[in-house]
This record gives C-alpha cells, sequence and structure tokens, in this order.
C-alpha cells in the first residue's frame, strides 16, 4: 500500500497594521490591533505579523507587549535594519523578526531587501537578533543572488516578496504571471534544498493566493492589506476563514 506525500501545512500569518492605521487617523484607542490579534488567534490564524515603521504611521511601540500578552500567537515584527528597531526587538524578544526594506516616503514596502548590496549592514542585526533568541526573517525578492546572501548571512527563514506577481494577476498579464509563479515556486524549492525555510507575501488576495499557497516548499503566507479590507466589509473572522480554507484547499 502506497501512501501519496502530502506537503507541510501552509502557515497564515496575518499582519494587523491597517486596524492600527484606522486608530491612528483619528487618535484615540479605537479600532484596537489587539483585538484583531485575539480574532485571528480564535479563527485559526498562525501567527500575527506587524511592522513598527521609524515613523510609527500604524503600529505603535506600546502595541508590541499588548499584542504579545493578549495572544499565545507567535509575532513575526516587520523591522527596518536600523539599531533602533534591532533594540526594541531586543527589548521585545517576538518570535521571529522579518528584517525589510524600508522608505520613510512609500506607502508600503515596494520591494525586496537587497541582502546582496547590504550584507555589511545586515550580518550584526542578523548574529544580534539570533543570539537574542529571535528567529530572522529576510524579505527578498525570489533571486537567486538574494538568496545567496540570506545564506551567507545565517538567515534561517526568507520572506519572497509576490508584489510583482500581484500586479500581473491585476493586469490580467499571463505570460508574467507564469514567469513569476515559476521564479517564486523555483526560489522557494532553492531555499528549502539549503536549509532556508521560505514564506511569502505581499498584495496576495482572494483571487491570486491559491497558486501560491500550491508551492509545496512554502511554510507561511504573511497577508494583512487586504483582509483588513475585505474585513470592513465582512468581518475580521469571516475574512481569516476564507483566506484559510482558500489555502488549504490548495495544498
Amino acid at each position: 500500500m502506497t501512501s501519496s506525500h502530502k506537503p507541510h501545512p501552509l502557515r497564515l500569518g496575518v499582519n494587523i497594521d491597517h486596524v492600527a492605521t484606522i486608530r491612528n487617523a483619528r487618535g484615540g484607542d479605537h479600532p484596537d490591533p489587539v483585538r484583531a490579534a485575539e480574532i485571528v488567534a480564535a479563527v485559526g490564524g498562525d501567527g500575527i505579523t506587524a511592522h513598527l515603521r521609524e515613523d510609527r504611521r500604524h503600529i505603535r511601540d506600546d502595541d508590541l507587549k499588548r499584542i504579545q500578552d493578549a495572544t499565545n500567537l507567535p509575532l513575526n515584527l516587520e523591522m527596518a535594519a536600523t539599531d533602533e528597531m534591532l533594540e526594541i526587538a531586543i527589548r521585545h524578544k517576538p518570535h521571529a523578526a522579518c528584517i525589510v526594506p524600508e522608505k520613510r516616503e512609500e506607502r508600503t514596502t515596494e520591494g525586496g531587501l537587497d541582502a546582496t548590496g547590504q550584507h555589511n549592514r545586515i550580518a550584526p542585526i542578523v548574529s544580534q537578533l539570533a543570539d537574542a533568541g529571535i528567529r530572522v526573517s529576510l524579505f527578498i525578492e525570489a533571486d537567486e543572488r538574494q538568496l545567496e546572501a540570506a545564506l551567507r548571512l545565517g538567515a534561517p527563514v526568507v520572506e519572497f516578496h509576490t508584489g510583482e506577481y500581484a500586479h500581473a494577476h491585476l493586469d490580467g498579464d499571463r505570460d508574467l504571471l507564469a514567469s513569476e509563479l515559476k521564479r517564486i515556486a523555483d526560489m522557494s524549492a532553492l531555499a528549502a534544498k539549503n536549509g532556508i525555510e521560505p514564506h511569502a507575501g505581499h498584495g496576495l488576495t482572494y483571487e491570486n493566493v491559491q497558486p501560491i499557497a500550491a508551492i509545496p516548499q512554502l511554510a507561511e503566507l504573511n497577508i494583512g492589506h487586504y483582509l483588513m479590507g475585505e474585513a470592513i466589509f465582512v468581518g475580521l473572522e469571516n475574512a481569516v476563514r476564507k483566506m484559510r480554507d482558500l489555502m488549504d484547499d490548495a495544498r
């Protein structure tokens, strides 16, 4: 009797930044990103992602401890490669820290980290985070050079930027969509072969998530903006459940 090989379960990390964006638009405490974290935990999310930006445009420093205290879900702290963010990460000790590129003027993270060009800047940050028991991830393009740099830096996790894939889906560019999907799949396989756990995220929606979720080596997807947008219409519980179901069906 032969048994078919099943891919590893695919985790869903939910980025709750934009609950804080709405809160900060008026000041005060409502809506509270902690409540969003509690809902994600209750409906089967596997982790909470929060990006503490240099300008504090959404998540604020005091949100981090409150999120950690509110649920048992692992916190994935997205952070720029700065001394300030390193100090904050070491103080709060999230489960994981994902190093992302950050420009003050950008509306959202526009691309992957240049792990090759910024090796000397990133290396001591990766080392100090690891020494503090924090699992380090690098948010990079699905590119062999960037993956090689992540390997040299000793990062146990990479998160592939799926923005170009999402744009190709939106534009209906089938050729680009196919090539982007192949690139992410190939780099996920190469990462896994080299002992790096591959994740993916950025611009993922109900309409485009399944081909990405079907990549067997991927261990986690991080999705935020789209889920928060859907939550306005259907509630956060329903939004997360539907994404979870689509991901599970793809596997």
